[in-house]
């Protein structure tokens, strides 16, 4: 332990998965510090010390790193905006750090020995996200997003430099419109959709809604494209004023370009499927079906929004080549014809254990798995056992600013 009184130093080494800054203490113990950069040397603040770690805060930067610059959007300084943790690193120093996060959960969690992968780059570092959710402060006037390690808290958002031109020129509107919203509600989500369309989605409202006419119509006499949608804490979401054909909260890629990226290398990966049956989990609208099929796959897909599965189903018409199921993966897994190969789009928390059991039992002879967080990347590789040989591995740059990075890996059996 340091005297009392005495000023806590260190040197950041690397970024970690989540975006802090990892260097040690004079005591051997490794310390977490958001917002520091590889070659920073700290002095630190508000040290915390835990049974095998501590965390910190930066107190003042003795020495800058050099990949550290000037944070470019006002709010993450000033309003330690939890969205973005990585704006204070150069581009190249990000995806440097990013390629690490991916390398290091493979080796460490995934027990694979593997180098840190290739990382393509994203084609914006700005203006890219097509969705952003923002939340209501407890008191009902601030809109925004939670600061950094403080849930909590919600700060009024102005702008969002990784908002898309028409999602940033959206929210300018609706803030001054922000009256006429639900006197307490959970979230509000803010969408461009491929086609062009803009929706407003109120989740969670609290009670009624007296003035959601009003507000469809203030917004569509500056953007006539705009469909308003509000959804109770329990039920489906709705349409205000009229019925449109596309489901808001159908999940989609909030980077899409980058998004079909990922989607074309990893079916490209899976080789020749041609007269092949495959599964597609956590499928989503098809977009990854639908290539498949398209190379003459069969496919069984596994989707559990029921919206979502009728849009896929809707886009290829009456493709025989394509079984779409609506469901949880983990339920409806066992039920499905033996696959020659398997692709997984999973969400953030990765695939259910039983999922990961079902494709270990399957003849499935090649799995794609797209991650889009390398630690439960890593933990199902791990438990997919060593019957599953990683042939390739590629990273993508979806998320810039952020320390998150979607994955690809491809596995054979044997």
């Amino acid at each position: 332990m340091p005297a009392e009184g005495a000023v806590e130093t260190a040197r950041i080494e690397r970024i970690a998965a989540g975006g802090d800054g990892i260097g040690h203490l004079a005591d051997g113990r490794a310390v977490f510090v958001p917002r520091s950069a590889p070659g920073d040397l700290l002095e630190l603040t508000q040290v915390s010390r835990q049974t095998s770690f501590a965390r910190a805060e930066v107190g003042r930067i003795l020495e800058p790193g050099p990949g550290r610059v000037v944070p470019a959007c006002p709010h993450y300084t000033r309003d330690r905006c939890g969205g973005c943790q990585l704006q204070h690193l150069a581009p190249e120093a990000q995806r440097e750090a990013r390629r690490a996060i991916v390398g290091d959960a493979l080796r460490r969690v995934g027990r694979r020995d593997v180098t840190d992968p290739v990382l393509e780059p994203a084609t914006e570092e700005w203006a890219y996200r097509t969705r952003i959710t923002l939340h209501q402060g407890a008191e009902g006037r601030r809109m925004g997003f939670h600061r950094l390690g403080r849930p909590g808290e919600i700060f009024d958002l102005e702008t969002c430099l990784l908002a898309v031109p028409a999602v940033q020129e959206l929210w300018s509107v609706l803030r001054l419109l922000r009256r006429l919203l639900p006197a307490r509600f959970k979230s509000l989500t803010l969408r461009l959709e491929r086609g062009g369309g803009r929706h407003v989605l109120v989740r969670g409202i609290d009670g009624a809604w007296p003035d959601a006419n009003r507000l469809v119509d203030a917004l569509r006499a500056r953007l006539p494209d705009v469909a308003v949608w509000w959804q109770p804490p329990e039920g489906a979401a709705r349409v205000v004023g009229e019925s449109v054909a596309f489901p808001a909260t159908v999940f989609e890629q909030v980077n899409p370009q980058m998004g079909d990226r990922v989607r074309a290398w990893a079916v490209a990966a899976l080789g020749d499927v041609n007269g092949q049956a495959g599964w597609d989990l956590y499928a989503g609208i098809g977009e990854t079906s639908r290539m498949l099929v398209e190379r003459g796959a069969r496919i069984e897909s596994i989707e559990s929004d029921a919206r979502a599965v009728r849009l896929a189903t809707s886009r290829l018409g009456e493709a025989v080549q394509l079984v779409a199921h609506a469901g949880r993966v983990e339920d409806v897994i066992e039920t499905l014809r033996p696959p020659d190969f398997v692709i997984t789009n999973p969400p953030r928390a990765g695939m259910h254990a039983r999922a990961v059991e079902a494709i270990s039992a399957s003849p499935a002879r090649r799995l794609a798995y797209v991650s889009c967080d390398p630690a439960t990347l890593a933990r199902d590789l791990r438990g997919l056992g060593d019957a599953w040989r990683l042939t390739a591995l590629w990273a993508f740059d979806l998320f810039p600013q952020t320390a998150h990075v979607e994955t690809v890996v491809v596995l054979e059996r044997g």
